[in-house]
């Protein structure tokens, strides 16, 4: 009976004419769509910057080439720049989108640092091509918030409190271990003569020296977040009062909120010594999150500041606290698209429906017809807001399970002059309501499920809030490219 013959094989074997990289991959590949579409983006905001640089000194890589590299990596779970390098070398689907190139780590990670700006910009492109494709419909859409970790341990935070006793902790030591050096000093001089040098100080005294270094200037850095904080609040106070002193039927009050006004800026100016009546963010900004002040300008005592990512604060998610960033999120009920993405320092959600409309309104050009969230974002201002901008919302105004309806809770109307909360608790439960927001869940946590689960991104690489912000732009960046590769991929190469 014949045997039977192998195909050959031969790992020295040199092809005759060289083959196409773009032959390297399956028809139907994610590279060859993620090809497609950094050729239709502009990339200009980017070279603008390369350009701008001295002409002279080595070539720089295609920004096209460098961008796409990101994205992918992002793509398939794949940030790390040493991971991303190694990936050129070993992984096919990296090295046909490298052309040949092999951009080491350190380039890779300067191009992602300098160019994290411009990653808003290719969000926006993104999105346009997903409306171009068809899958945005502006519907419906749902908002929530996720914890990620940031590039920091909770260890490395300290609380105020803690700082002042670890500052008179180190003192003491200090000067305990410079009457120790001193009286060694003098023992070795008695012996063997003057001539003791200054790096052979003690390294037990040098590392106490350098740790209460850092304590003291994080601890000067909160002592000012607080001051600002305290001054603004003050300011705000006064705005409130202005207001009251100029619509208040009662002339009494109004004379009382006048001199209130007054009081109030003079010890805004005591704080920090500005002129100048409370800041007006812009509309479509998150709120961040403000150091805890006493009365009089200090940090509260459990007021904390990390040493590693000064930024991130420590958030409590799921039964478990993490020091990281809390990432919002609208997407779109058609196709799970991220129609803005934004994060804050700030735990709680409140404060952050109404810049996500606004983001919506002005990266889709209107808004969306009806906005859902859960009860964190709820506050009694929150439906008239939402009105302003066409939007109809459906926001939860307490935790309660789905299936714990009374059905007699939803017949006949609202009751006569109901607040807003009231109203609300009642839309939510009539028919429409409960079918509307019953979908909240299946249109945003999916979304949140995909980036942190499927594609493992559980901690940002990058440190402070702009910093980590363009790495949240670029996270969602990549979702929308796979949700629109799996739609609407174009045909290969």
């Amino acid at each position: 009976m014949a045997s039977k013959t192998y195909r050959p094989w031969s790992t020295s074997q040199s092809f005759l004419l060289p083959p196409c990289p773009l032959d390297w991959l399956p028809e139907g590949h994610l590279v060859y769509f993620l090809l497609d579409v950094i050729a239709a983006l502009d990339l200009t905001a980017i070279e603008s910057k390369i350009q701008a640089k001295d002409a002279r000194g080595a070539r720089p890589y295609s920004p096209g080439m460098m961008v796409g590299l990101l994205i992918y990596g992002y793509c398939v779970g794949i940030r790390s720049s040493r991971k991303i390098e190694r990936a050129i070398h070993e992984d096919v689907a990296f090295r046909v989108l490298a052309g040949g190139n092999l951009p080491d780590h350190t380039r890779i990670s300067e191009f992602r640092r300098v160019h994290k700006a411009e990653f808003a910009g290719l969000f926006l492109q993104v999105l346009r091509l997903c409306q171009e494709a068809g899958l945005v419909k502006l519907g419906h859409i749902a908002i929530d918030g996720t914890k990620i970790q940031g590039n920091a341990s909770k260890h490395k935070a300290m609380s105020y409190e803690r700082m002042v006793e670890m500052e008179r902790r180190l003192n003491q030591e200090i000067e305990k271990l410079l009457a120790q050096a001193e009286q060694m000093d003098a023992e070795e001089d008695s012996r063997f003569g003057p001539g003791k040098q200054e790096e052979d100080l003690p390294a037990e005294l040098r590392r106490r020296e350098q740790r209460l270094e850092r304590i003291l200037e994080a601890k000067a850095a909160l002592e000012a977040e607080a001051l600002g904080s305290r001054a603004q609040e003050l300011r705000d106070q006064a705005k409130r009062a202005r207001e009251t002193a100029a619509t208040h039927d009662n002339e009494t009050v109004r004379k009382r909120s006048a001199t209130r006004v007054e009081t109030l800026e003079e010890q805004a100016r005591d704080l920090d010594g500005k002129d100048g009546v409370s800041e007006t963010k812009p509309a479509d900004e998150l709120p961040r999150h403000k150091v805890r002040a006493r009365t009089d300008g200090t940090p509260d005592g459990k007021a904390q500041r990390n040493f590693t990512d000064p930024d991130s604060r420590i958030m409590e998610t799921g039964g478990t606290f993490l020091q990281g960033y809390n990432c919002q999120a609208a997407v779109d009920d058609a196709h799970q698209i991220v129609l803005a993405a934004d994060l804050t320092n700030q735990s709680p959600d409140n404060g952050n429906l109404v810049p996500m409309l606004e983001q919506v309104r002005r990266n889709c050009g209107t808004s969306a017809a009806i906005a859902t969230a859960d009860s964190g974002y709820w506050a009694p201002t929150v439906p008239e807001q939402c009105d302003a901008l066409n939007c109809e919302a459906f926001i939860a105004t307490e935790r309660r399970k789905h299936w714990d309806l009374n059905p007699t809770e939803t017949q006949g109307p609202p009751p006569q002059n109901a607040d807003a909360r009231e109203a609300m608790r009642w839309k939510l439960r009539s028919p429409k309501g409960r079918k509307i927001y019953s979908r909240r869940k299946v249109i945003v946590e999916p979304v949140f499920g995909q980036i942190k689960e499927a594609r493992g991104i559980r901690r940002f690489l990058l440190r402070g809030l702009e910093a980590t912000h363009a790495e949240w732009q670029l996270i969602c960046l990549s979702h929308n490219l796979l949700k629109m590769f799996r739609n609407h991929a174009p045909a290969a190469a």
